[in-house]
């Protein structure tokens, strides 16, 4: 009997190296994606962004993807070229569309002569500006405009980024642990958030001069080490394929006929609903939450010691020890040393919600968001593999988000006024929403192999990202139209001289707005019940374990 090949992928330890050189790059990615989210106040304060400014410059990160069909070809250049080259070339163009946007918002930029073109151009973009689909429009800052374009081009390069992880964990993990994969993989990229959302503010209020330019810096900073993370990872892959003897290369070359093959299977259809419903119910919030935190909760700021620098660092230390110690006790198989690490986590939780609580700052509060999600993450993802049960999986994900979007909209803004009693219902309902979103990755990406070609994975996958943008382009634009249609009197009072313009960002009411999301939550549901029906008659395998499910297919 031939011994069977053993390569870098059967070494546990080199596995799961591969994986953390993936989920660091998406980290990163993650921070910059969100980077001007915390300080959306400053932006209206400092560049004159006003809510439809900043919702549109937000929702440009995907209109190249949507619009011109980049994810599209994305997915083509991944079936053709492979896992690595996919990964360095996503790199490449994410710190490009980074350096855009860094300038776009540096002192550099006021007053130049880009500054006056942009000014004075692309007030109308023909077909675009009919179909009110326009990523511009008259009356738009300049900063705002060029950040909106080096967003795009970041856009594309971490949507790039996204599937080619998607499609590299599969080619490391098929046969074994893919969803516990993929659940840890998001689970320390969304510790991304978190980062963000602590050290944007950090950096833009440092020494006590504000400069939105020094957190958009610090972001590049960390796309150069996402790069950096993906060429280490280059090496591994192809190592990897000379020992299997593989080429990174398709011997059957894609065809356009393959995407046919993928758009004629309903239960693909249904999980690439799913997943623009729910992702655009999280990821344009992620980008409001914290001024709708500034605007619902009475914040007192912190004095000495709370409102000093070091802080900062010692509060993400602690969040640090949450996320490891909540992590790591996943993986423990002494039953003593899980209950002390679950203990210490949180221990470790209580402290940081503490010190969120005593700074007396929004972004501190919503930095909570993932901490949750990187606790189960692993654990849902491991039952997934093992015991199924995905469809109902994304059912529950729903109900949460239903949840927690109303309570942000009706309950929140009844604490106003009580500055403990609303930082606790904010932080509970930030903790489950998190939880809510690690059911996603864990249940719905690994669930994706299921339903197409190994061939054509990379293909797939793109097709829902594709999908997914076409949300993450429209609700970031939606929500800042709505907020100041819902909010003309705040406009007319900071326009008539009666409040600043540093009052009116925090003086909005975000009700309409989460009613929306939390809709995008109840249509969510809804095909969350169809797609278990449609699993149960055609036997997609979706609620079956994916270990034993992989096994079969193999």
């Amino acid at each position: 009997m031939t011994e069977k090949l053993q390569t870098l992928r059967d070494n546990a330890a080199i596995r799961w190296t591969a994986l953390l050189l993936l989920a660091l790059a998406m980290f990163c990615s993650y921070i910059f994606m969100d980077i001007l989210s915390p300080i959306k106040d400053l932006m209206q304060s400092t560049r004159g962004w006003d809510s439809t400014a900043f919702g549109t410059m937000q929702g440009a990160e995907t209109f190249l993807n949507v619009f011109v069909f980049f994810l599209i070809f994305a997915g083509i250049i991944l079936d053709k070229m492979g896992v690595r080259f996919t990964a360095v070339l996503s790199g490449a163009v994410m710190l490009i569309g980074g350096l855009i946007k860094y300038y776009a918002v540096s002192k550099a930029f006021i007053g130049s002569g880009l500054e006056t073109w942009f000014t004075n151009h692309l007030n109308y973009i023909p077909g675009f500006q009919e179909l009110g689909v326009a990523p511009f429009y008259e009356g738009m800052p300049a900063s705002a405009k060029v950040a909106a374009v080096g967003f795009m081009i970041f856009g594309c390069g971490v949507e790039m980024a996204g599937i080619t992880v998607s499609r590299g964990i599969v080619k490391w993990f098929k046969g074994r642990e893919t969803a516990l994969a993929m659940g840890s993989e998001m689970a320390l990229a969304r510790l991304g958030v978190a980062t963000c959302m602590i050290f944007s503010p950090f950096f833009a209020k440092l020494g006590g001069e504000i400069e939105v330019s020094r957190s958009v810096a610090f972001g590049v900073v960390l796309l150069c080490i996402a790069l950096m993370m993906f060429i280490v990872y280059f090496f591994m892959d192809k190592k990897l394929d000379a020992q299997t003897g593989e080429a990174e290369e398709k011997d059957d070359p894609f065809k356009v006929s393959d995407i046919g093959k993928i758009l004629s299977s309903g239960g693909f259809w249904l999980v690439a609903l799913l997943c623009v419903l729910y992702y655009s119910a999280i990821f344009p919030f992620q980008k409001y939450a914290v001024n709708m935190l500034q605007c619902n909760l009475t914040l007192n700021p912190g004095e000495g010691f709370w409102a000093g620098s070091s802080v900062t660092i010692i509060q993400y230390l602690v969040m640090l020890v949450v996320a490891v110690c909540s992590f790591t006790s996943n993986f423990s198989k002494n039953k003593n040393a899980k209950i002390l690490l679950m203990a210490l986590a949180v221990i470790a939780l209580v402290i940081y919600c503490y010190m969120g609580f005593m700074r007396g700052t929004a972004e501190t509060i919503f930095a909570v968001f993932p901490l949750l999600a990187v606790a189960i993450t692993p654990i849902l993802g491991n039952y997934v593999d093992h015991k199924g049960k995905a469809a109902s999986m994304l059912m529950i994900g729903s109900l949460l988000l239903i949840l927690c979007h109303l309570t942000f909209a009706f309950i929140l803004p009844q604490f106003k006024g009580s500055e403990v009693g609303g930082v606790v219902v904010a932080y509970i309902t930030i903790l489950v929403l998190g939880a809510s979103f690690s059911l996603v990755p864990a249940a719905l990406w690994p669930s994706v192999p299921k339903l197409v070609d190994e061939k054509i994975i990379g293909s797939a996958y793109a097709l829902i990202f594709w999908i997914q943008n076409i949300g993450l382009w429209l609700f970031p634009l939606l929500i800042g139209k709505v907020l100041d249609k819902t909010n003309q009197d705040v406009i007319d009072q900071m326009n008539a001289g009666l409040i600043d313009a540093e009052t009116a960002a925090t003086s909005y009411n975000y009700t309409w707005p989460l009613v929306m999301l939390a809709c995008l939550g109840v249509a969510a549901l809804i095909l969350g019940i169809i797609l278990k029906a449609v699993d149960k008659k055609q036997n997609l395998g979706l609620e079956k374990p994916n270990i034993v499910a992989e096994t079969e297919q193999a």
